[in-house]
């Protein structure tokens, strides 16, 4: 297809309008109706039609387009990383993260970085672990963060930390004046648990089947972060990545140790088909000595001031 029509159709869609359009690409508005016109005649299904006197996309324009604007944000990469050769910049990250590491390990570490290496550029895309798993092979990212289990014959992986995960609870919650929490604990107690795919949900579902119980789950999400915060609210309590509970203490929240422990075996993922550059050798160093820093805090047990 013409890229031209490509660029016209996201420029139309970003911007609302033929005129909005006309203004980002830099041409008149009729060089841009005839580029959409053009399109329209490439895929053989309309794309628009008429609301008083002006275009609105079709359904059929719609998913298509959601298709194009990957592509075109895919050629967008391919562009800029042109300009880092041609320029010989060749110390910029792409990261892709759980949305926690970001706050626990990687901004020291990238801070670091930028201030040994003025040239030193990253760009971070935070995603769930199901949600890396899901687009491994189709990302494109340099170094990425993850935890296990993960299976993929597209990146090489090496480990990073191991973390146990951790109760989470208001700080007047009866089970707050324990130095521990074993699962024993939790029978019939308030749960706000993680999503039952989630790596630590299945550890905690096997701790309660070995008791011979149910867990009483009276709230449940796929983002830990959330699930710390409604427990630190005394809606109930969390079992989360130590990682995340760290990250997520605030004034009135307490953390304790959890038995049966549960250790959560974070990796650093590298893709098998891009040589590893010597910015990205040296900013997985700093994040894995951040790591084992905050390892052993996230296993100790506190309470937010």
């Amino acid at each position: 297809m013409n890229l031209k029509g490509l660029e016209a159709l996201r420029a139309f869609m970003e911007g609302g309008s033929v005129n909005a359009a006309a203004d980002r690409l830099h041409r008149t508005q009729p060089q841009v109706s005839r580029l959409l016109a053009a399109l329209e005649d490439e895929v053989r299904f309309p794309l628009f039609t008429r609301k008083n006197r002006r275009l609105v996309p079709t359904q059929e324009a719609r998913e298509f387009y959601a298709h194009v604007e990957h592509a075109l944000h895919t050629l967008d990469e391919a562009m800029y990383a042109a300009e880092r050769v041609r320029d010989k910049q060749r110390r910029h990250v792409r990261i892709l993260t759980a949305p926690n590491v970001t706050d626990a390990l990687l901004a020291d570490a990238i801070a670091v970085m930028t201030e040994e290496d003025p040239g030193f550029t990253a760009s971070i895309d935070s995603r769930s672990r199901l949600d890396i798993e899901i687009w491994l092979g189709r990302e494109q990212f340099d170094l990425g963060i993850t935890v296990l289990p993960l299976d993929s014959d597209v990146i090489d992986v090496e480990p990073m930390v191991n973390v146990c995960a951790v109760a989470v609870m208001r700080h007047d919650h009866p089970l707050a004046r324990k130095d521990h929490v074993h699962v024993t604990d939790l029978v019939d107690v308030r749960l706000v648990a993680n999503a039952p795919r989630t790596v630590v949900r299945q550890h905690v579902d096997a701790a309660f089947r070995k008791i011979g119980r149910l867990p009483n789950i009276r709230l449940e999400t796929p983002n830990g972060q959330v699930a710390c915060e409604l427990a630190g609210r005394g809606l109930g309590v969390a079992i989360a990545d130590g990682f995340v509970a760290r990250s997520s203490l605030k004034p009135g929240m307490v953390i304790r140790p959890f038995t049966p422990s549960i250790e959560l075996r974070y990796v650093f993922i590298f893709p098998k088909w891009l040589p590893r550059s010597r910015s990205v050798n040296q900013l997985a160093s700093l994040i894995r000595e951040a790591a084992r820093q905050q390892g052993g805090e996230a296993v100790t047990s506190g309470q937010a001031p």
